[in-house]
Protein backbone atom coordinates (compact mmCIF):
# COMPACT_ATOMS: atom_id res chain seq x y z
CA UNK A 1 0.00 0.00 0.00
CA UNK A 2 1.44 3.22 -1.00
CA UNK A 3 2.19 5.98 2.09
CA UNK A 4 0.63 9.50 -0.01
CA UNK A 5 -1.86 8.66 -2.44
CA UNK A 6 -2.66 11.45 -5.59
CA UNK A 7 -6.41 12.12 -6.31
CA UNK A 8 -6.35 14.54 -9.67
CA UNK A 9 -3.90 17.56 -7.30
CA UNK A 10 -5.11 16.27 -4.37
CA UNK A 11 -2.00 13.94 -2.37
CA UNK A 12 -3.74 12.39 0.66
CA UNK A 13 -1.98 10.36 3.30
CA UNK A 14 -3.53 7.05 3.06
CA UNK A 15 -3.55 6.74 6.97
CA UNK A 16 -6.05 9.91 6.91
CA UNK A 17 -8.34 7.90 4.71
CA UNK A 18 -11.10 5.90 6.65
CA UNK A 19 -12.87 4.25 3.30
CA UNK A 20 -14.29 5.08 0.03
CA UNK A 21 -18.09 5.06 -0.86
CA UNK A 22 -19.57 4.81 -4.20
CA UNK A 23 -21.12 8.17 -5.18
CA UNK A 24 -23.68 9.86 -6.87
CA UNK A 25 -24.68 12.88 -8.36
CA UNK A 26 -27.39 15.10 -6.43
CA UNK A 27 -31.20 14.76 -7.85
CA UNK A 28 -31.31 17.92 -7.79
CA UNK A 29 -28.73 18.83 -10.76
CA UNK A 30 -27.10 21.90 -8.81
CA UNK A 31 -23.99 20.31 -8.85
CA UNK A 32 -22.19 19.96 -12.20
CA UNK A 33 -18.72 18.17 -12.11
CA UNK A 34 -16.69 18.27 -14.74
CA UNK A 35 -15.59 15.11 -14.40
CA UNK A 36 -17.02 11.52 -14.31
CA UNK A 37 -16.75 11.07 -10.39
CA UNK A 38 -17.11 7.74 -9.50
CA UNK A 39 -16.20 7.47 -5.75
CA UNK A 40 -16.23 9.79 -2.61
CA UNK A 41 -12.99 9.47 -0.59
CA UNK A 42 -14.11 9.84 3.57
CA UNK A 43 -11.10 11.07 5.36
CA UNK A 44 -11.05 10.62 9.08
CA UNK A 45 -12.38 14.03 10.00
CA UNK A 46 -15.29 13.24 7.45
CA UNK A 47 -13.82 15.93 4.52
CA UNK A 48 -14.70 14.47 1.22
CA UNK A 49 -12.39 13.91 -1.67
CA UNK A 50 -14.19 12.82 -4.99
CA UNK A 51 -12.58 10.06 -7.08
CA UNK A 52 -12.75 9.15 -10.77
CA UNK A 53 -12.25 5.47 -10.02
CA UNK A 54 -14.71 3.36 -8.53
CA UNK A 55 -14.89 1.60 -5.01
CA UNK A 56 -14.08 -1.23 -6.50
CA UNK A 57 -11.13 0.15 -8.43
CA UNK A 58 -9.51 1.90 -5.72
CA UNK A 59 -9.34 -0.96 -3.25
CA UNK A 60 -7.99 -3.40 -5.93
CA UNK A 61 -5.02 0.17 -6.38
CA UNK A 62 -4.57 0.77 -2.98
CA UNK A 63 -5.01 -2.36 -0.70
CA UNK A 64 -8.24 -1.70 0.76
CA UNK A 65 -10.80 -4.19 1.96
CA UNK A 66 -14.24 -4.11 -0.43
CA UNK A 67 -17.62 -4.35 1.44
CA UNK A 68 -19.33 -5.26 -2.06
CA UNK A 69 -22.93 -5.39 -0.31
CA UNK A 70 -22.40 -1.90 0.26
CA UNK A 71 -19.75 -0.88 -2.46
CA UNK A 72 -17.83 0.37 0.40
CA UNK A 73 -13.72 0.18 0.54
CA UNK A 74 -12.19 0.05 4.15
CA UNK A 75 -8.48 1.35 4.56
CA UNK A 76 -7.22 -1.75 6.14
CA UNK A 77 -4.72 1.01 8.59
CA UNK A 78 -7.63 2.44 10.58
CA UNK A 79 -8.68 0.66 13.76
CA UNK A 80 -12.29 0.50 13.25
CA UNK A 81 -14.88 -1.29 15.93
CA UNK A 82 -18.26 -2.86 14.98
CA UNK A 83 -21.69 -2.52 16.61
CA UNK A 84 -24.75 -4.07 15.43
CA UNK A 85 -26.71 -1.50 14.69
CA UNK A 86 -31.31 -1.35 15.24
CA UNK A 87 -33.29 1.55 14.36
CA UNK A 88 -34.71 3.54 17.07
CA UNK A 89 -38.07 5.69 17.11
CA UNK A 90 -35.71 8.40 17.20
CA UNK A 91 -33.96 7.85 14.63
CA UNK A 92 -34.90 5.42 11.86
CA UNK A 93 -32.77 5.79 8.61
CA UNK A 94 -35.48 3.70 6.27
CA UNK A 95 -32.72 1.27 4.58
CA UNK A 96 -32.47 -1.99 6.73
CA UNK A 97 -29.24 -0.88 7.82
CA UNK A 98 -27.77 -3.78 10.17
CA UNK A 99 -23.99 -2.55 11.15
CA UNK A 100 -22.47 0.24 12.66
CA UNK A 101 -18.73 1.03 11.48
CA UNK A 102 -16.88 3.05 14.10
CA UNK A 103 -14.07 4.85 13.65
CA UNK A 104 -11.89 7.41 16.13
CA UNK A 105 -11.59 11.38 14.10
CA UNK A 106 -8.53 12.85 14.39
CA UNK A 107 -10.01 15.46 17.07
CA UNK A 108 -11.14 12.39 19.29
CA UNK A 109 -14.48 11.96 17.98
CA UNK A 110 -16.03 8.72 17.20
CA UNK A 111 -17.42 8.86 14.02
CA UNK A 112 -19.50 6.57 12.42
CA UNK A 113 -20.94 5.07 8.86
CA UNK A 114 -23.72 2.75 8.44
CA UNK A 115 -23.93 -0.07 6.39
CA UNK A 116 -26.32 -2.88 4.84
CA UNK A 117 -23.66 -6.16 5.60
CA UNK A 118 -24.23 -7.88 8.39
CA UNK A 119 -21.81 -7.13 11.42
CA UNK A 120 -20.09 -10.86 11.29
CA UNK A 121 -19.15 -9.85 7.89
CA UNK A 122 -17.63 -7.00 8.16
CA UNK A 123 -15.57 -8.01 11.05
CA UNK A 124 -14.34 -10.72 8.45
CA UNK A 125 -13.62 -8.50 5.75
CA UNK A 126 -12.84 -5.03 7.14
CA UNK A 127 -11.14 -6.00 10.56
CA UNK A 128 -8.95 -9.21 9.91
CA UNK A 129 -8.83 -9.23 6.18
CA UNK A 130 -11.22 -12.42 5.18
CA UNK A 131 -13.18 -12.98 2.34
CA UNK A 132 -15.15 -14.48 3.58
CA UNK A 133 -16.45 -15.12 6.80
CA UNK A 134 -14.02 -18.59 8.67
CA UNK A 135 -12.11 -17.84 5.05
CA UNK A 136 -8.48 -17.17 4.74
CA UNK A 137 -6.93 -14.40 5.32
CA UNK A 138 -6.91 -12.15 1.93
CA UNK A 139 -3.88 -9.82 2.90
CA UNK A 140 -1.70 -12.62 4.59
CA UNK A 141 -1.86 -15.91 3.10
CA UNK A 142 -0.71 -18.59 5.42
CA UNK A 143 2.86 -19.93 4.85
CA UNK A 144 3.24 -23.32 3.08
CA UNK A 145 4.47 -26.34 6.25
CA UNK A 146 7.94 -27.12 6.48
CA UNK A 147 9.01 -30.29 7.39
CA UNK A 148 11.23 -30.05 10.98
CA UNK A 149 14.43 -31.01 11.55
CA UNK A 150 15.29 -33.62 14.22
CA UNK A 151 16.79 -32.05 17.61
CA UNK A 152 20.33 -32.79 18.26
CA UNK A 153 20.63 -32.62 22.01
CA UNK A 154 24.41 -31.22 22.64
CA UNK A 155 26.55 -33.22 23.74
CA UNK A 156 28.44 -32.53 27.04
CA UNK A 157 31.46 -32.15 27.14
CA UNK A 158 34.11 -33.36 29.47
CA UNK A 159 36.29 -30.97 31.68
CA UNK A 160 39.98 -31.25 31.94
Amino acid sequence: MQNVITIGRVLVPVEQIAYVEAFELPADGRFKPDKPYKSRIVLLNRETVLCEATPQEFADANGFRLLPEDNVATNPGIDFRVESFVPTKDFDPGKPYQTRLIWRGLDGINRFKLLLTKPEMVIAIALRGETEPGGERKARPPRPAQPRAPRKRPIPRAEA
